[in-house]
């Protein structure tokens, strides 16, 4: 059996820091990905009206709505309860890792990431979100 060729999927990132968007970007679109950004959880939602993507990454700490109560407000809604998010976090202590699986997140990926690890995370979480879609179609 032949394997299929890696399909490349859409990637949300929301961050309230302009320069961590731009690096997160260029690293992904640099690998094949498209790209979508916003900078606060009002904007993700907008976004998540117009295109969807296949994993969102989602910085923790926001003004606003921050990204514990942004993912556990997707994780409850029937059209993104699919949807791998991955909490993107400058806090790595147990308490806020076991916040962020209770809100319902996928995956971690610690600040300052590893382009290398945030490659192969995003890999896994697309491929992962097409063999939901199939089964959920």
């Amino acid at each position: 059996m032949t394997p299929l060729p890696e399909q490349r999927g859409r990637v949300l990132i929301v961050d309230d820091e302009p320069a961590n968007r731009s690096l997160l970007v260029r690293i992904l679109s640099k690998d094949g990905y498209e790209t979508d950004t916003a900078a606060n959880g009002k904007e993700a939602l907008l976004a998540l009206e117009r295109s969807k993507p296949d994993p969102l990454l989602l910085d923790v700490e926001m003004p606003g709505v921050n990204g514990f109560e942004l993912c556990t407000q997707l994780k409850q809604r029937p059209d993104t309860r699919l949807l791998p998010i991955v909490l993107v976090t400058g806090l790595g202590d147990r308490e806020h890792r076991i916040r962020g699986i209770r809100a319902g997140c996928d995956d971690f990926i610690a600040k300052p990431f590893d382009s290398d690890e945030l490659q192969a995370r995003v890999r896994s979480l697309v491929r992962l979100k097409h063999y939901t879609d199939d089964l959920d179609s």
